[in-house]
């Protein structure tokens, strides 16, 4: 989530300072930071994979604001990492 939030202000700083609304995608931000674990991964999918995982599959993931997809992650482990609520059942 804190990833999320990073990403998201740094969009809309540059949204504040006249560069127009543009939501960097998770393609670009991964190019931008290791380049060679992009094309690896890509490499490592595309041949261990069906060729549909990767093309329409992970693109179409990619290509999403690194934003909304940070929120989308940290709110499903928020889901999954929460603790159950314990019910207690009394029988007389």
């Amino acid at each position: 989530m804190l990833l999320g939030v990073i990403t998201l202000v740094a969009d809309l700083t540059r949204y504040a300072t006249g560069g127009g609304l543009q939501m960097t995608s998770l393609l670009a931000f991964w190019k931008g930071i290791a380049p060679q674990s992009l094309t690896a991964f890509a490499g490592i999918v595309q041949r261990y994979a069906h060729p549909y995982i990767w093309d329409p599959g992970f693109v179409r993931l990619l290509v999403l604001p690194t934003a909304f997809l940070c929120f989308a992650l940290g709110a499903l482990f928020g889901i999954l990492g929460r603790r159950k609520r314990r019910v207690n059942i009394y029988a007389n």
